[in-house]
């Protein structure tokens, strides 16, 4: 095991150092000490390269790489693992460096939901051992379910997304205009922001050909379709599965409702209950392919019998499962709000007023603050100004909570 362990982390800090020419993401895990870091989200989003991060800035301030291990349990030499053979793996570390005995080293565990029962070991080193554990995974369920019991109030955990818009302006070198944003600044950074709704913020493909983005993207849902949700959860009707998903995908920004989807299948000749449906919308959620927002309300019966909007991980994604959505400005928009929402950590929501008309959102922080926000692409045409007005202040007026709408121009200009 000593072997194959020396060889890992000599391939793996000559990663670590080649991830320094890279761009810094604006991510830290939290700094509280003696508490397990958890890094999760989609598969090729950014995880691993988050850790190769923190572990440069633990070289910069001092920690030499004997302390650091950093294992992938997607390995291919790794397979099959278990929990067992996790700790010899761990064990072999401390073999390697027997001085780490007495000191403080950092556990870099990536894709650690491979590993059935993995929790044990790692708790066991998180109690016996004076460690510094990052966990990573592309799993929210599987990870959350042994955290909230085993590891109950021992770990914190950070959602990585794929870059944000300032990221994708960052990597580009696109300078932002400095002063006051006009037309001039706003037709600057349209261009801009057309490509990152286009390609998204997946590191891989930023400097990718047209057909080679869309095809890496392509392979990015169906890679996720096969190893986060056929194979973890053993599915058996995968073109059901393969549908799901992409009609979400192509819906995003829209209402979804699981009996309007189970109706129309039925009548296309699918044999599937209303359960599998739903379990199917759970563990494509859980993958981090779309997230699910419910209305907002203080009833919960009427919170679960409201159709759900969809959310998207990524506008790139949403492109590479449609024919267009050039027309679709206004729903990718608010998609992306709706990430950024999510990066700042705030609960969501949407609502409909007492007319039926729908705010986006109802966000509410980690102080209990709440904000109504409505995002329109264009509000130069009188009838769609007056409309977004006329929802947003009547949700004021039923909800006693204050709100804003949010435009392209009003986007560009904040960012």
């Amino acid at each position: 095991m000593k072997e194959i362990l020396a060889t890992l982390l000599e391939e793996a800090f000559a990663i670590v150092e080649r991830a320094r020419k890279g761009m810094k993401r604006e991510l830290e895990f939290p700094k509280a000490k003696n508490m397990i870091k958890v890094a999760i989200g989609m598969r090729r989003s950014g995880k691993t390269y988050f850790l190769y991060q923190t572990i440069n800035e633990l070289l910069d301030s001092g920690i030499s790489k004997e302390q650091i291990l950093f294992v992938n349990f997607e390995d291919d030499r790794l397979l099959p693992m278990d929990a067992k053979g996790m700790g010899e793996l761990i064990d072999a570390f401390y073999s390697l460096y027997p001085e780490n005995h007495n000191r403080q080293c950092y556990l870099f565990l990536d894709e650690v939901q491979n590993v059935e029962n993995w929790h044990l070991v790692v708790r066991r080193y998180f109690d016996s051992k004076n460690v510094q554990l990052y966990l990573a995974g592309s799993s929210a369920k599987l990870l959350s379910k042994e955290i909230n019991t085993s590891l109950r109030g021992r770990s914190l955990a950070l959602e990585v997304y794929p870059y944000s818009f300032q990221e994708y302006l960052a990597v580009h070198k696109i300078e932002i205009p400095e002063g006051p944003f006009g037309q001039a600044s706003f037709d600057k950074m349209q261009k801009p922001l057309l490509n990152y709704f286009s390609i998204g913020g997946f590191p891989a493909v930023q400097t990718m050909q047209k057909n080679e983005w869309r095809n890496t993207l392509q392979g990015y849902i169906d890679t996720v379709i096969l190893k986060d949700i056929i194979e973890r959860h053993s599915i058996t009707n995968i073109a059901l599965l393969k549908y799901l998903t992409i009609t979400l995908l192509k819906n995003t920004a829209s209402d979804f409702s699981v009996n309007k989807f189970f109706n129309d299948i039925k009548n296309q000749g699918y044999q599937v209950s209303k359960d599998t449906i739903h379990n199917y919308l759970e563990y494509i959620q859980d993958a981090f392919l779309i997230f699910c927002v419910s209305h907002y309300s203080e009833s919960e019966r009427l919170k679960q019998t409201k159709p759900r909007k969809i959310y998207a991980i990524d506008s790139g994604l949403v492109n590479a499962a449609a024919i267009s959505f050039s027309n679709n400005y206004g729903r990718v928009l608010e998609n992306l709000v709706y990430l950024d929402l999510r990066r700042h950590n705030k609960k969501i929501y949407f609502y409909n007023t007492s007319d039926g008309c729908e705010v986006d959102f109802v966000t509410v922080n980690q102080e209990g603050d709440r904000e109504l926000i409505q995002v329109c692409w264009d509000m130069s045409d009188t009838k769609t100004f007056e409309r977004e007005k006329h929802a947003l202040e009547l949700a004021e007026k039923e909800l006693g909570i204050k709100g804003k709408i949010i435009t392209a121009r009003g986007y560009l200009g904040e960012v």
